[in-house]
């Protein structure tokens, strides 16, 4: 028997969320908490028309198959070696008549080198969490399908126009045994009244012999939020913040060398 809620989606990484929260109806979107690791500072003060990207990424694969994403050697920043940096759950969520969508950060992983340092691994994403509603202000989770953006296609939803449209497929299974068997597409069209955007997600499980597609409008002010929040979240998701930060005074005169192919001359100073 299906008890749906209003509450938070349950991640489907090994991160938790906060206890659930009630909302009202006359707010469209909520703040709410999943994992990402940040060391925050304090405020001092209280395109053409249509774009198309047909991928399969490997996260997509990985969640699906394992339901979950583990901790281990995943953060915004490599583990500093005898110090422990505070976990900070974030998450905003948009609320409609019909469904509502989660957006939920997840994070780089790095892999530990020989000499101690670390090197990217797997970039990090946006998890996008669509669950219909079950009746007035109730939504039920137990039916939520997900759809995972990678960087590229983070990019593709920012540069969106207010008559642009676009559309990902992702097999999650893409080049296994099971290849063709889940199918999800995510649509985003422009609202007839040129208010918003349309996000759809499609999802055909021949595994599970389920169809299902969930849509919900987004109005401008509401894709405005999320392309500011994208925009903020890209440097971290690709992992540059972690050079950045541990670039020393003495490293400004060599090349990266994590990266095997960088050479020892700069191209500015040929």
């Amino acid at each position: 028997m299906l008890n749906p809620t209003l509450s938070q989606p349950s991640s489907t990484s090994g991160f938790s969320l906060l206890n659930p929260i009630h909302f009202n109806t006359k707010l469209s979107s909520h703040l709410h908490y999943s994992s990402f690791s940040l060391n925050p500072k304090k405020p001092k003060t209280p395109f053409p028309n249509k774009l198309s990207v047909n991928k399969s990424p490997h996260f997509e694969h990985f969640q699906h198959q394992n339901n979950k994403f583990t901790a281990t050697n995943s953060s915004l920043s490599p583990p500093a070696t005898g110090s422990s940096s505070p976990r900070f759950f974030v998450g905003h969520s948009i609320y409609k008549g019909k469904a509502a969508l989660t957006v939920e950060p997840r994070a780089p992983e790095f892999t530990p080198l020989d000499s101690g340092a670390f090197k990217l691994s797997r970039e990090g994403f946006v998890l996008l969490q669509f669950a219909p509603a079950a009746s007035v202000r109730q939504y039920d989770w137990s039916r939520k399908q997900v759809f995972s953006l990678s960087v590229t296609e983070i990019g593709t939803v920012m540069s969106l126009g207010a008559k642009d449209s676009c559309e990902f497929f992702h097999d999650p299974f893409k080049g296994k045994s099971d290849e063709g068997k889940v199918r999800k597409v995510l649509k985003v069209e422009p609202l007839p009244d040129g208010s918003g955007h349309f996000f759809n997600l499609s999802v055909q499980n021949k595994l599970a012999n389920m169809d299902e597609s969930i849509y919900i409008p987004v109005t401008r002010a509401e894709l405005t939020v999320l392309v500011s929040a994208f925009n903020y979240l890209l440097p971290y998701l690709l992992g540059w913040h972690a050079y950045a930060n541990s670039i020393k005074p003495d490293d400004l005169t060599r090349g990266n060398n994590a990266n095997p192919r960088a050479g020892a001359d700069f191209e500015w100073s040929r």
